[in-house]
């Protein structure tokens, strides 16, 4: 029976010291303050020197971005206006080239005309002297004719009767 005792004693100091699923005693409110002890020590060291990194990060792209923006309309208003005085060089060359082929036609045309009429009057002057010539051809012909018929006159009548 002694036996019976112990065992049973035993089994009783056993049931005792298991406890429940929680057992309520120093250790928990001690975890628990160990757990708000890590957590501020957790945010004071690592979290809001992170989270400040971070906003600082935000902070720079974000004014990155305005800045990368600033420069991208800028450069669009620089491309507009190089493009509208592109418009405006290439329409000036544009007048000046027609301006350009409409003198040197004026030119051109000018040059033909003084041509045609320097052509002209080496054609009437060429005429005048064909003329003239002919004129003294017919002339020197008459003469010539005139000779020759007085000769021919003398021949068939004698020379005494021709003068």
């Amino acid at each position: 029976m002694t036996q019976w005792t112990i065992l049973l004693a035993t089994e009783a100091v056993e049931k005792s010291a298991e406890g429940g699923l929680f057992d309520i005693n120093a250790t928990l409110p001690l975890m628990a303050l160990q757990f708000l002890l890590l957590v501020a020590i957790l945010n004071v060291v690592l979290y809001k020197p992170l989270g400040k990194a971070l906003d600082d990060r935000a902070q720079y792209i974000r004014n990155q971005l305005g800045q990368a923006q600033e420069r991208k309309e800028k450069a669009e208003g620089i491309a507009r206006q190089y493009e509208q005085e592109l418009k405006d060089v290439r329409r000036q060359s544009q007048e000046i080239i027609a301006n350009a082929q409409a003198e040197a036609e004026k030119i051109v045309t000018a040059q033909i005309q003084k041509a045609q009429q320097e052509a002209q009057q080496e054609k009437e002057a060429a005429a005048k002297t064909i003329e003239a010539e002919k004129a003294q051809a017919l002339a020197s012909l008459e003469q010539q004719v005139d000779e020759l018929s007085r000769q021919m006159i003398a021949k068939l009548l004698g020379p005494e009767l021709v003068k």
